[in-house]
């Protein structure tokens, strides 16, 4: 999507416009990374999981580094399903996450294992329901992306579920199984987690799905809101409307339309998941901090909608009590 110099231009100029109050801080809870270079940090960290919450993660990850050269990050997309399944087997650090740990499935192999976690909110983002440019399509309601989407569907063009629609054959592009993603846009659209259709596409990487979206005249897919906004000049977005009805109940994702979440059911918090046994090592510990201190200025970089005032102190909130193993 971009080249590591370009990335940390726009970290660098983001920092600047919202000034960064950590740094040259005394605080102990963090967000100094000059003060974490003074005192010689070192060690690695593993993170992995939601591809959507990747581009935050890796941009993070750049930053930190400029002021802790020898701490070595390494941050995966294996889909937030793939990175709680590293996560909770003691293989990583930190799992990213574009939907809350499962609780019936995930949480116990954790548990199992003795992994214990905290869950932090470091952004928000919408699901993107985009089309090939050629593709014309304004609207689209959940009514209709739940006959297009749900199991057993056979819709093959938009036309067949409104003949108000283009008639041009579908090529359906979306996450795969392992996706946060997939999880959660299948149970705001079909009403369940995990039931869909299986006659499209998949993938956890959205950077294939943006390409195969933009590359196929009949294409259609969904992905989360900031790789439209980084590939915006090839796709087309579709804006969401409730029921069968679109009308002026339409609305297109936009950053303040998630954060005041008006863009539904479609917006959804992210995060990053530490485990309390990483966040006893002083380089993940002032990582966290360096997040949650300057996510307005990563998730701006990024292109991730950043979090709230309120927000960003729960999140604070939530770090604090990770940090003292509560």
């Amino acid at each position: 999507m971009r080249t590591q110099s370009s990335l940390i231009a726009l970290l660098s100029t983001a920092l600047l416009g919202v000034g960064v109050a950590a740094c040259g801080s005394d605080d102990s809870s963090g967000g100094s990374s000059k003060s974490s270079a003074e005192s010689g940090l070192k060690g690695s960290i593993a993170i992995d999981g939601s591809s959507t919450v990747y581009p935050f993660a890796q941009a993070a990850a750049e930053l930190f580094n400029e002021d802790n050269p020898d701490v070595k990050i390494s941050v995966g997309q294996s889909g937030t399903g793939g990175g709680f399944e590293k996560f909770c087997a003691g293989e990583t650090d930190i799992s990213d996450a574009s939907r809350p740990i499962k609780s019936d499935e995930e949480a116990p192999v954790c548990q199992k294992n003795g992994v214990e976690y905290s869950d932090v909110q470091i952004a928000n983002d919408g699901i993107a329901v985009v089309t090939n440019k050629d593709l014309k399509v304004d609207c689209l309601t959940t009514d209709q992306l739940k006959k297009l989407w749900n199991k057993g569907s056979k819709v093959s063009t938009l036309k067949d579920v409104d003949p108000s629609l283009p008639a041009d054959k579908l090529s359906l592009y979306g996450p795969g199984t392992d996706s946060g993603t997939f999880d959660f846009f299948t149970g705001a659209i079909n009403g369940e987690e995990g039931v869909t259709r299986e006659d499209y596409e998949a993938s956890e990487d959205d950077n294939q799905l943006v390409t195969g979206v933009s590359q196929d005249k009949g294409g259609l897919g969904y992905f989360g809101f900031s790789y439209y906004e980084a590939n915006q000049d090839k796709l087309n977005l579709v804006g969401v409307g409730s029921g069968s009805g679109g009308g002026g109940s339409c609305v297109k994702p936009s950053s303040q339309a998630i954060q005041d979440g008006s863009y539904e059911p479609l917006s959804r918090p992210l995060f990053m998941y530490p485990s309390a046994k990483a966040m006893q090592r002083p380089e993940v510990k002032a990582f966290m901090d360096f997040v949650i201190a300057n996510q307005p200025a990563i998730a701006k970089a990024s292109q991730i909608v950043p979090m709230t005032s309120e927000q960003a102190a729960d999140a604070k909130a939530s770090l604090k009590k990770a940090e003292s193993g509560a």
